[in-house]
């Protein structure tokens, strides 16, 4: 796909990976980027210099994401690919004292951010995408999606399930020229990486965004499932898949030094 002439929506695009898809899209020549975040004054200071458009969204919100697909599509015309984006990092920790966690807050954000986003933008626009003959969804997820994500069963739970989703929209939906692209990074230099507890997705080749984006952009030209600015990640999957026994073991090595890090 060429985003050339396209209309583009980005969600989380205020900062970090959304914001530099953003300015790739711009560059790209798309017709118009629509900026989607829960910060609406992040979500213009984008916008603002690439002539594009600003909506505050909360993903996790059905209503939020109806909003910007109707609206979008009302001001600039179809969306041609829409970026689900965001993300949070919240319900990191590096002891990992109970993987079933203490309350159910971080689990019901994370299921509604990771998953019911991507599900809600599905909802609403794979009628409007089957009408008019096709559309993209690139959705961001990690490689913690791919792997897993020692410190952080929400996280790693709803990027799993993320995965899971749109392996089944790009499935059910490929007869209907529908495609579906997954973006799994390790680190990125981003807010949210700056945020929580130093752990294996740090330290393993941190990107900057602008170079992810770039990743993005080549791999929506080769309308790829899978884009892996780190490709060492899929070493790792095969590592996994090879001997599962034996990459648990590996991981759970990785816990028990984050735990001696952390409780010193």
């Amino acid at each position: 796909m060429q985003v050339t002439g396209k209309v583009v929506v980005v969600t989380g695009g205020g900062n970090g990976i959304g914001k530099a898809l953003c300015e790739a899209f711009h560059e790209a020549g798309a017709a118009r980027v629509v900026v989607a975040d829960i910060d609406p004054d992040a979500a213009r200071a984008v916008a603002t210099p690439i002539s594009g458009a600003a909506f505050k969204c909360d993903v996790g919100k059905e209503t939020d994401i109806l909003h910007v697909i109707e609206e979008t599509e009302r001001q600039f015309g179809p969306i041609a690919l829409f970026c689900s984006n965001a993300g949070i990092g919240g319900g990191f920790d590096p002891m990992s004292v109970n993987a079933g966690g203490t309350s159910d807050e971080p689990w019901s954000r994370s299921w509604a951010v990771h998953v019911m986003a991507h599900v809600y933008a599905a909802r609403h626009l794979i009628p409007r995408m089957k009408t008019r003959g096709g559309g993209y969804f690139l959705n961001t997820i990690s490689a913690a999606g791919l792997l897993s994500q020692v410190g952080s069963p929400a996280y790693s739970t709803t990027k799993h399930a993320a995965v899971g989703f749109a392996e089944n929209l790009a499935i059910s939906h490929k007869a209907d020229n529908i495609k579906v692209s997954i973006l799994c990074p390790q680190g990125v230099d981003t807010n949210m990486l700056r945020s929580i507890p130093k752990g294996p997705q740090s330290g393993d080749g941190d990107l900057s965004p602008e170079q992810v984006a770039q990743d993005v952009l080549k791999g929506l030209d080769e309308e790829t499932f899978v884009i892996l600015p780190h490709p060492q990640v899929l070493g790792y999957m095969r590592k996994k898949t090879e001997n599962y026994d034996r990459w648990i073991a590996g991981m759970a090595k990785i816990q028990a030094k984050m735990r001696e890090s952390y409780g010193k």
